[in-house]
């Protein structure tokens, strides 16, 4: 017996949808997509954004493949946009991670990539996302549960390119409770994620044991935490634009006795900028300090330097420091 088509659902009254004041502001290059997933927050990202710009979404949903219900949320996603006419892209990932990587970095860095290769072969400018203000919020936590620099404690920022792409993140100040109260007023089916509830993952337990527990204790934490991430934001700005007229009075790759008439700190903002941006490389805490060390000893023409991080090696070449493969095999 063949299955029943899922049932086209009712198109919502737009009025009062919450992520409309989000996008109402909104100067962004047209067309642009909206990453769909089926869930809450993309449900309503995918309605206001219909609506604010007719005739110019796009619907973008990435199918992972990791789950038996990946072929329903599929199926959910086809039938929400052919109800609100809105043309929808499916992209198949393979997000499977191998031993000792992150399943979620994975997850993300093969969504990014798909959303990205496909609003650029159908002419996309942009592509929004749907996290909020509890997402916001989660990803601040874990970073301060890492013990993260400035770069983590700004959480995630509302604009960045990956992959070629212009990424945007409206609802950043909308709470997840506003979401799914507009969409159970208005009888929205939503697919939920049943990996969502699974508190083996820490994400999750921030969302269910930590995040009420706040709540009860400080009411406005998602803006007062917002307002905390924006100084952060504000805070690695000024030390990039520093770092980069350091870098720059160097020639552009550091050069250790110009180093070593900057202070610590200031050597270690160098140093962390240029991995990052030349590189795509990040030090531990202890790499870094090591090689703070190295720099401050290395006063002799034959003092080697050789710290791994990352993939590669930063490495004394003459009296400058390099980054790539070891040069001593």
């Amino acid at each position: 017996m063949a299955a029943s088509p899922t049932p086209r659902p009712n198109l919502p009254d737009p009025d009062g949808n919450p992520a409309a004041s989000s996008l109402a502001g909104l100067q962004l290059p047209l067309p642009l997509a909206v990453a769909y997933s089926g869930g809450a927050d993309s449900t309503v990202l995918l309605l206001a954004a219909a609506r604010r710009w007719p005739g110019q979404v796009q619907a973008i949903h990435v199918h992972h493949g990791l789950q038996d219900a990946a072929d329903g949320f599929e199926d959910h996603c086809r039938s929400t946009c052919a109800a609100l006419s809105v043309p929808l892209q499916v992209r198949r990932v393979h997000a499977r991670h191998a031993s000792g990587e992150s399943p979620e970095e994975v997850a993300r860095t093969a969504r990014y990539q798909a959303l990205a290769r496909a609003a650029r072969e159908a002419g996309l400018h942009a592509v929004l996302l749907a996290q909020h203000a509890d997402d916001q919020v989660e990803t601040l936590l874990l970073a301060l549960s890492r013990g993260a620099g400035l770069p983590g404690l700004a959480a995630m920022p509302p604009v960045f390119q990956r992959e070629g792409m212009v990424f945007v993140r409206p609802l950043l100040l909308l709470s997840a409770q506003a979401i799914r109260a507009w969409l159970r007023e208005q009888g929205i089916a939503v697919v939920e994620d049943p990996t969502n509830a699974d508190t083996a993952f820490t994400r999750n337990r921030i969302r269910h044991l930590l995040l009420p527990a706040l709540a009860e204790c400080f009411p406005q934490y998602r803006e007062t935490f917002a307002r905390s991430s924006r100084h952060a934001a504000q805070a690695q700005d000024l030390l990039e634009t520093v770092a980069e007229e350091d870098l720059a009075r160097m020639g552009g790759t550091p050069a250790i006795t110009a180093l070593q008439m900057l202070p610590r700190a200031r050597q270690a903002n160098v140093l962390r900028h240029w991995l990052r941006k030349a590189h795509a490389a990040s030090a531990s805490a202890a790499q870094l300090e090591e090689l703070l060390d190295q720099v401050a000893d290395c006063r002799t023409r034959g003092h080697r330097i050789r710290i791994k991080v990352g993939a590669g090696f930063v490495q004394r070449q003459g009296e400058r420091l390099q980054y790539g493969a070891d040069l001593s095999v």
